[in-house]
C-alpha cells in the first residue's frame, strides 16, 4: 500500500494530519518520501553519549574498576560530614537532540549506611558532595528515598533502595523533566525545568558509606526499565494529539489533490478522487478543468519519458503541444526547462557511453550558455562545468559527480519541465515561488516547508533540547 503522510503543525501546540492511502502508482510510494523529506535541512550527526565513568576527575575515597563501570567507596563515611562524599560522573554529558536520556545502576553493596545517590550534575559540580546538594544538581537518595534539588530542602519522593536494587535516572529532554525508576518501575516526575541554567548535565552517582559499591549501565546491556517502551508511549501520545485535532473539511483533500495534480500523477489522482467520494471538479470551472485534464496527461507522459532517460522523445512530445517550452530564448520565463532538458540529454549520452555524441551535443547546445547565468538562472555555470567534467571519468556513475547520473537528477529535470508546462498553461491555482520555474512547489510542499521552519524555531526556543523534527519520520511506505 503506497502512502504519503504528513503531520502539519500550524503552531507548536496545534496539529492537523493529512494522510493519503492508495494502492495505485507504486512509484509514487517510493518517490514521495524522498521528495518531501528533501524540504528539510540535513540534521547534525548523532551525539555521543556516556559509555563509562569519568576516571580523570572524580571524588575522593573511590576505587573504579578496570572496565570503568563499577565504583566502590573506601572511605569511612560519616553522615554528619558533608564534604567526604565520593561522586563520579559519566564520561560524556547528556545529549540534547533526543527525546529521552536514561541510565541505571545496580547496588552491589549498600555498605555501612546505604548513602547512595543517583542523578545529574553540571561540570562545575563539587565531587565531594551528593547530587542534589549543590546548585544545578539533582538526585534521588537511597537511604531515605528523598529527592534533592539544587541545594534546596529535600522532599519525600520514592522508596529507599538497597543491595540488589536497580535504580535508574532519566530526563525527558523535550519537556525538561527528570524522573527516576526502581527495579523497572517508573517513580514519576521528580524535577521540572532542569536545563534552566543552560549548562550541560552529566549522569552522576554519589557514595558516602564504607564499602558501598554500584555498577553503572549506560546502555551496554538491556535496562531493567523498559525505556524504549516508554519512548514509544511518548511518541504515541503526540501522535494521538495530532489525530484528535479536527481539520476543516476539504483542506487535506485539496492539499493532496493539488500535490498530485501539480506533479502529474494522473492515475493516483484518479484513484484518490474516487476513494474520497468528492466531486473532482468542485474546485474549478469546466473550462479550467479541461485545461487541467489536457496538461495533466501531457505532464504525466513527459515525466515518465524523462524518468526512462528518453529526453529527445520528451522534447518532441512537448513540442507538439506547447512548443514555447522547448524552444524558448534565454530571457524567456520557461528557459530553465529548456536548459535542464538539454543538460539531461548530455547526461543520458554519457550514461549510454556515446562520448562523441556527448561532446558534439555539448559544443552545439551547451557551450553557448556559458556566462549566461543570471538571477533567474542560478547555478547554471557551475552545472555546465560539472557536466563537462563527467567526460574525464572512466566510470562517471562512481565519480564524485555521480549524483548527476542518478535517478534523482532525472526527477529534478522532470520537476523543472513540469513547472514550465504548468506556467505555459497559465495554471495560477498552484502556490509557487518564482522565479525560476524549477523552484515552484505544490501547496503541500509550501505547508511542509512552513512546518519544518516552525519546528526548528520551537526546538531552538527549547534550548535545542529534545528530538529534532525529522519530516521523513512521518512517512510510512
Amino acid at each position: 500500500m503506497g502512502c504519503v503522510q504528513a503531520i502539519i503543525f500550524a503552531t507548536p501546540a496545534s496539529f492537523a494530519k493529512i494522510t493519503l492511502n492508495t494502492s495505485k502508482n507504486a512509484l509514487l510510494a517510493q518517490q514521495e518520501p524522498e521528495r518531501l523529506s528533501s524540504l528539510e535541512p540535513a540534521l547534525p550527526q548523532e551525539e555521543l553519549t556516556a559509555t563509562e565513568l569519568n576516571t580523570t576527575n572524580y571524588g575522593s575515597f573511590l576505587e573504579v574498576s578496570k572496565d570503568k563501570l563499577t565504583v566502590v567507596y573506601t572511605g569511612s563515611g560519616h553522615r554528619t560530614h558533608d564534604n567526604d562524599v565520593g561522586s563520579i560522573q559519566g564520561n560524556r554529558p547528556v545529549p540534547r537532540r533526543r527525546l529521552v536520556y536514561y541510565f541505571e545502576l545496580i547496588v552491589e553493596n549498600r555498605g555501612s549506611g546505604g548513602f547512595i545517590g543517583i542523578g545529574f550534575t553540571t561540570s562545575s559540580f563539587k565531587l565531594c558532595r551528593q547530587p542534589g546538594w549543590e546548585p544545578h544538581s539533582w538526585g534521588y537518595h537511597g537511604d531515605d528515598g528523598k529527592k534533592f534539588g539544587c541545594g534546596q530542602e529535600p522532599e519525600a519522593f520514592g522508596p529507599t533502595f538497597t543491595e540488589g536494587d536497580i535504580v535508574g535516572a532519566g530526563i525527558h529532554l523535550e519537556r525538561q523533566e527528570m524522573f527516576f525508576t526502581k527495579n523497572g518501575k517508573r517513580l514519576g516526575i521528580a524535577f521540572h525545568k532542569v536545563f534552566a541554567s543552560e549548562q550541560a548535565l552529566f549522569p552522576t552517582v554519589g557514595l558516602h558509606s564504607h564499602n558501598e559499591s554500584v555498577t553503572l549501565n549506560f546502555g551496554q546491556k538491556p535496562y531493567r526499565f523498559d525505556i524504549q517502551g516508554y519512548i514509544q508511549e511518548e511518541r504515541q501520545s503526540k501522535s494521538l494529539a495530532v489525530q484528535g485535532t479536527p481539520v476543516p473539511a476539504g483542506v487535506s483533500h485539496q492539499l493532496v489533490r493539488d500535490y498530485l495534480l501539480y506533479y502529474g500523477y494522473a492515475d493516483t489522482l484518479q484513484a484518490f478522487e474516487a476513494a474520497s467520494g468528492l466531486d473532482p471538479g468542485c474546485e474549478a470551472g469546466s473550462s479550467e478543468r479541461g485545461i487541467h485534464d489536457h496538461m495533466l496527461e501531457l505532464r504525466q507522459e513527459v515525466r515518465q519519458l524523462l524518468r526512462e532517460g528518453q529526453v529527445l522523445r520528451a522534447l518532441e512530445r512537448i513540442g507538439r503541444t506547447c512548443r514555447e517550452v522547448v524552444t524558448s530564448t534565454l530571457d524567456h520565463k520557461t528557459s530553465a526547462a529548456w536548459f535542464y532538458l538539454r543538460c539531461q540529454h548530455f547526461i543520458e549520452l554519457i550514461r549510454q557511453g556515446e562520448l562523441k555524441e556527448a561532446v558534439d551535443w555539448a559544443s552545439n547546445q551547451l557551450a553557448p550558455l556559458q556566462g549566461q547565468e543570471g538571477p533567474t538562472q542560478p547555478g547554471w555555470d557551475a552545472m555546465l562545468r560539472d557536466l563537462v567534467a563527467l567526460l574525464a571519468y572512466e566510470d562517471p556513475a562512481k565519480s564524485p559527480l555521480r549524483e548527476l547520473m542518478s535517478q534523482a537528477q532525472r526527477e529534478a529535470t522532470a520537476d523543472a519541465v513540469n513547472a514550465a508546462i504548468m506556467m505555459h498553461a497559465g495554471q495560477g491555482s498552484f502556490p509557487c515561488v518564482e522565479p525560476p520555474p524549477e523552484m515552484k512547489q505544490s501547496g503541500l510542499e509550501t505547508v511542509l516547508r512552513q512546518l519544518v521552519a516552525v519546528q526548528a524555531k520551537a526546538h531552538e526556543a527549547n534550548g535545542g533540547h529534545g528530538e529534532a523534527f525529522k519530516l521523513s519520520h512521518h512517512f510510512s511506505r
